[in-house]
This record gives C-alpha cells, structure tokens and sequence, in this order.
C-alpha cells in the first residue's frame, strides 16, 4: 500500500458522549508532572473509576475507584509508589522500569489485580505508556524544545533506536528523517474531557498548572444482543495559553458475544496522531475479530506487533481485555445473564456523588 492509500487523522473528538442507561463507564486518567524541574524525576497522579449507569441516569453507582501516586527517573524506572487504598505487593513495583518489565511486575506482584480486572490494574498498566509520552508536554513550554532536545548528548541515538518500535517508526518513515525533512509533530488543541453537561460524566479531573501531561480513557459498555463497547484515548498536555494540545486521540467501537466474549467487531477511528504514516495501523486491527475479550493484553501484542499496530492504539485495545468483568457487573445488576463467568466488581471509597 502507498503512502497516499493510508488513512488520515478526523481532527479532534466530539465531546464525551451521555451516560446511557443501562450501562458502565470507565474512566482513567495519568496526570504527570515536574514539580522539581525537567531534569528532576517525573510524578504522576492516577485515578480510575468504573460507574454504572441503571434506569435512572442522575443516580449513578460507583463501583470502583483506584488511585496511585508514583514518582519515576528520566530512565522511567519506578522509584517509589504507593495506591489510595492499601495494596500489598504495590511496592515490590519499585526498581522497575516501565515497559514490559514494568507489566511483568504488575503481574507478580498484583496477580488478583488483574484477575479482577480492577481499575488499579488498568492505570498500572499504563504507566509504561504514559511515561513515555509525558516529556512530549515540554515542548509547549520551551522555545525550540525539540531542537534542544536533539542536542543533547545521546539525542540522536535513542531516536534512532526507535526505529521499528511501531508502525509510526517503521524504516524510511517520516518520524524518521533528519534536519530541515523532518517534520513536527502534529498535534491539534482539544476541549475540555468534561464539558460540564453531565456531571458524572468523568471522574473529577485535577486542574493542572505549568507543564503537564494527561493520558486519559473511556470505555463505555452496554449489553444487548452483544455486548457493545465504546472507547476514547487522548494523550494531550497543558500549554502557557490556556487550551490543552493533544498527540494521540483515537475513537474505537467494537462488539462482542455474551456467550463466548469472543470480539465480533472493531473500528478504530483516528483522530488526532503525530506522523502521517499513524492511522496506517487501523488496518490491521481485523486480525483480532474471533479473539476473546480477556486474552487481548496478550493477543494484541503478538498480532500487533512493532510495525503492525500503534504503541497507543495497541494498549487502547488491549484495555478492553477487562470488559467481561464489566459486563459481568452490569449483567448482574440488570439481573441477567452475561455469559461466561459472573464476577461483580468490588465496591471502593469513593467520592461521593
């Protein structure tokens, strides 16, 4: 396939869709940020909450909420973390690096965690992923930060050691080129995730002031004859005018049968993505239809693979590996069967409504 033939970005995401009736929302978000300068380690605040929507859509229920504060080195690694409420094991995270070593940590060390599909489990997760494009939040803050940032010692290794890590970096990509063939990143101003029109709509999102970044999703779930899955990403950073910027924004919908939890559809739709040859990845995402839902955080990685999928939309994708234990919430909640195992997700301390 040409360069000409591949998709393109649809601009920015409407806003956040209405709660249905009937239905679970997840919502998480990364903030990260440098309270002791760009050289200092990296902080991040996450909150995860997972709120279910019945036949009354102004009396929603919180049935899960997670948070985790976690302190990183510019090599990403994990010098200190700690969760909202008491999780043993959480520390045994330490002295990771984020990244697969990160994620087999998490696995060791939090194995009921992810089981239980838990919204912890889920910003854990994502940690590796929002690490990496944290830094990216600079750039509305310094003049000429990438130029600055490709002076620095060892700069021009590590991009090139980027090369084929996704399809965005795939050999002779435009990500790729050097001096003035090398295009900047796109990127476009978003608004507000909450828009104030549904107050339940998101989790309570902290107001971020100086340079930040923001890894933020969405998954909502409803039941049907299928179980019907609704997913926003967005990785976007505070700037000194006021408007966030986002890199990477994606849209998926996707369905699945209650029996088998196998994937029957999924769609991705580009939205806002750095290099021209990123929506390319959309194509393959059809590889994964006969996948089942909770093999996805394995599967995705195998079939999507370095230059066949996108980093971000991989791990958009593998998200939805949890949405069995959700549907199973709602499912019991509506006094149905979901298919497959019933496991209601545990109800947290939250904030109150």
């Amino acid at each position: 396939m040409n360069d000409t033939d591949l998709p393109i970005v649809n601009g920015p995401a409407p806003p956040t869709p209405p709660r249905a009736r009937f239905s679970i929302r997840r919502t998480s978000t990364i903030d990260t940020t440098w309270p002791d300068g760009r050289e200092a380690p990296m902080v991040q605040h996450g909150r995860a909450r997972d709120l279910m929507t019945l036949a009354d859509v102004d009396a929603p229920l919180i049935l899960g909420e997670d948070r985790f504060t976690a302190r990183l080195s510019s090599a990403r690694e994990i010098l200190a973390i700690s969760s909202d409420a008491a999780r043993p094991g959480i520390e045994r995270l330490v002295g990771a690096r984020a990244g697969g070593q990160l994620r087999a940590a998490i696995i060791e060390a939090l194995p009921e965690e992810r089981a239980a599909g838990t919204p912890l489990y889920l910003l854990l997760d994502d940690i590796a992923g929002s690490s990496l494009v944290a830094g990216w939040a600079w750039s509305h803050w310094l003049p000429d930060w990438e130029e600055a940032f490709m002076k620095e010692p060892g700069a021009r290794e590590r991009r090139m050691r980027m090369a084929g890590v996704c399809l965005g970096f795939r050999p002779g990509s435009s990500a790729l080129s050097e001096g003035d063939s090398r295009p900047q990143q796109n990127s476009m101003p978003v608004e507000p995730l909450d828009d104030g029109r549904d107050a339940f709509s998101w989790h309570v999102l902290a107001a971020q002031e100086g340079p930040a970044s923001r890894r933020a999703r969405r998954i909502d779930v409803r039941l049907g004859e299928r179980i019907v899955i609704d997913v926003h990403f967005q990785d976007s950073a505070s700037t000194p005018s006021g408007p966030r910027m986002a890199v990477h924004e994606y849209l998926i919908t996707a369905t699945a049968d209650r029996n088998s939890q196998t994937l029957l559809s999924i769609e991705a739709d580009p939205r806002i993505l750095p290099f021209d040859e990123c929506p390319g990845a959309i194509l393959n995402l059809g590889r994964l239809v006969g996948t089942s839902l909770s093999t996805l955080r394995q599967t995705v990685l195998t079939e999507l693979a370095r230059t066949e999928g996108c980093t971000h939309l991989n791990d958009m994708v593998r998200s939805l590996a949890e949405v069995p234990q959700l549907a199973a919430a709602l499912a019991n909640a509506m006094g149905e069967e979901a298919g497959g195992p019933s496991r209601t997700l545990s109800t947290l301390d939250g904030d109150s409504l």
